[in-house]
């Protein structure tokens, strides 16, 4: 049997159980599939792929798939999302530190888009290059042309992009309603992931933010233009001055990714197979707070063997299991002096916590190292404060 009618096969196969992936996900679930036949059909599974399905619980690091049994929900959260998306030009901005489950989530109000027969899209802004962001002109193609491969639209940008005698702005507005919008006849969610990355390049932040609250107003006007619902992910508050008329982050359902509680902290260790006391519990929040990859890394070690005492006491060390967690930090910050100097004096100030540079707190945020309770920030959890003021 040729190899390309094996895949169709189990093309087929996974989609008749409702293993899919949405539109941006190239996951295997081949382990799914062996779990599922070691389950109802072992007679139909090779004796030496027993045992090798997702029994072996993935180590923590990626956004979670669609029929991941680690992905904790945060009720009311996820119905809210899916309401919004319902609504004509619905908009929703998630908001959450790195690692948060941002992307997680965002996959989920996809999937459920998916369900409603909308056509979906999830385009990462990480991925502009340098050359991409020299100008606006030339992101608002990468922009519009990615969409429409990902899609697997035919058409030309070429058709309707004269930004000589229109505009840049105007120019994508267009090769969007008629490239895009009318090409699909249905509703389009548009998830749009790493927003922030923006913030970097001001000169295109700007025009692209403000284009954006421009589709969201245009659905009170045009019919085409209510077709579409936005969901945008950032970690950090937005620091660029933003016309309020002109932002997308004063509109919409703001939704904002706050560490997990105890009982949701409970339930991933029941996810990760690892029945661990309150108190065992207790200890780890101590160390890390709420926070799911945090969290994720320390029940997997755990799952594997480690013990809770050994966990605990090498974790801010280079020896612990979030060595290489906490020196991306450090590499960070020693590229960024000021950062560095505002994080000792974070430290320097805990617990009553201090003002800083409203950038720089926001800078702290994003990473996931500081949180901002009004004007003070504070260290995130206690793993940090031990490993960066041995540094300081």
């Amino acid at each position: 049997m040729e190899p390309s009618t094996i895949r169709r096969h189990i093309a087929n196969v996974c989609k008749a159980f409702g293993f899919s992936n949405i539109e941006g996900e190239h996951y295997s679930y081949r382990e799914e599939l062996v779990d599922l036949f070691a389950q109802h059909r072992s007679e139909l599974v090779h004796p030496q792929l027993v045992g090798q399905g997702k029994s072996a619980i993935e180590f923590p690091g990626s956004p979670l798939t669609l029929k991941s049994p680690l992905y904790v929900e945060r009720p009311p959260i996820e119905k809210q999302c899916l309401q919004e998306i319902r609504k004509p030009g619905g908009l929703v901005r998630i908001r959450a530190p790195q690692h948060m489950g941002k992307t997680s989530l965002l996959h989920r109000i996809l999937a459920g888009a998916n369900e409603m027969n909308f056509a979906t899209v999830r385009l990462n802004l990480r991925q502009a290059e340098a050359a991409v962001l020299t100008d606006l002109d030339t992101f608002l193609r990468w922009f519009c042309i990615n969409l429409i491969r990902k899609l697997n639209l035919s058409v030309q940008i070429e058709d309707y992009w004269d930004s000589d005698r229109f505009g840049s702005l105007v120019s994508c507005t267009t090769s969007f309603q008629f490239c895009l919008l009318e090409q699909l006849h249905q509703n389009l969610v548009l998830g749009l992931d790493e927003v922030d990355w923006l913030f970097e390049f001001p000169q295109i932040a700007q025009g692209f933010f403000a284009l954006l609250r421009s589709w969201h107003e245009e659905a009170n006007n045009l019919q085409v233009w209510q077709r579409l619902r936005l969901v945008v992910a950032h970690s950090t508050e937005v620091y660029l001055p933003l016309n309020l008329n002109q932002s997308p982050f004063n509109v919409g359902l703001p939704i904002r990714l706050s560490e997990l509680t105890i009982d949701q902290i409970q339930q991933l260790a029941k996810h990760y197979g690892w029945n661990g006391s309150a108190a065992a519990i207790q200890q780890i929040v101590a160390m890390v707070g709420g926070h799911p990859y945090l969290l994720q890394l320390a029940f997997y070690h755990l799952q594997q063997g480690m013990t809770l005492e050994e966990l605990l006491r090498t974790a801010p060390t280079q020896a612990g299991i979030y060595r290489d967690h906490l020196r991306r930090h450090w590499q960070v910050l020693q590229n960024y002096l000021e950062l560095q100097i505002a994080l000792d004096r974070v430290i320097a100030n805990e617990p009553q916590g201090t003002s800083l540079d409203p950038i720089l707190a926001y800078r702290l945020e994003s990473s996931g190292l500081a949180r901002l309770d009004g004007n003070q920030v504070r260290l995130s959890c206690e793993l940090y404060r031990r490993y960066f003021s041995d540094r300081s």
